[in-house]
């Protein structure tokens, strides 16, 4: 099931995509499941939003591909490597995204992103399917420059409009090989497998989990192929996942 949020009119909204038309839902499908109005709409005819926007948090997984480990000149990390995102650094597919003033080296990595579905803590990996509502694509965008000379990623993995989410949310899903592919302006950069992830999807949950409460809403980025680099004011750069879709946003000064 394609769960996605979207304006046609006034408030946003949720509903289930089904083929080229999205069936809408009544309240919110992370707390009251999914009740069909009877609405339906063209996709063509609505503006798709970013599917969530966490509740709290948008936890990020750095050096997860081996190869774009290498790529970067670092050593494999011997557990996840986390750094937290805040909310306001989602957007949602097709949206523009600003470029921040602090940075002239903004790279693209393509990634799978889970969304979790219920609040939980402690999570074992054999029981993290569970607590995962579904799987959309991520641009986990960094300002390369910041992150050399703060020390630390918040700046650098955080600025608003950082991470581009969509188009939705697939809840049906196997997330152990699925097709990555990355594109700027058409031109494929980053093709890759989540079956060369260092650390898996469940594995991910599972650490995730024992340091925070992960809440309905949250999203882990689970980490991008090689194949980064550097992207311009008035490029578009896609995000198209194996049984997904594909994110696509373009990027201004």
């Amino acid at each position: 099931m394609r769960i996605a949020r979207f304006v046609l009119d006034g408030d946003p909204l949720y509903g289930v995509v089904e083929g080229d038309e999205v069936a809408a839902i009544a309240g919110d499908p992370f707390f009251q499941g999914i009740r069909p109005t009877g609405a339906r709409h063209k996709l063509e005819d609505v503006r798709l939003l970013a599917p969530i926007i966490p509740r709290s948090k948008v936890v990020g997984i750095g050096r997860n591909y081996a190869d774009h480990a290498r790529e970067m000149g670092n050593e494999l990390p011997a557990s996840p490597m986390m750094f937290l995102m805040p909310n306001t650094a989602v957007v949602g597919p097709n949206d523009p995204v600003t470029l921040p003033s602090f940075s002239d080296e903004i790279s693209y990595e393509a990634e799978l992103a889970v969304v979790i579905g219920r609040i939980c803590k402690d999570v074992p990996a054999e029981k993290a399917d569970e607590v995962i509502f579904g799987y959309t694509c991520a641009n986990d965008l960094t300002a390369r420059d910041a992150q050399r000379t703060d020390g630390q990623w918040a700046r650098a993995k955080g600025w608003d409009g950082s991470c581009p989410l969509g188009p939705w949310i697939e809840t049906d899903l196997d997330p152990d090989d699925l097709a990555i592919e990355g594109r700027l302006d058409g031109e494929t950069k980053q093709e890759g497998t989540t079956k060369d992830m260092v650390f898996g999807v469940r594995e991910l949950v599972a650490y995730a989990s024992s340091a925070f409460t992960l809440l309905p809403g949250d999203v882990i980025l689970t980490g991008t192929p090689a194949g980064v680099g550097l992207l311009t004011e008035g490029q578009r750069f896609e995000v198209e996942i194996e049984g997904i879709g594909t994110l696509s946003n373009t990027f201004r000064r």
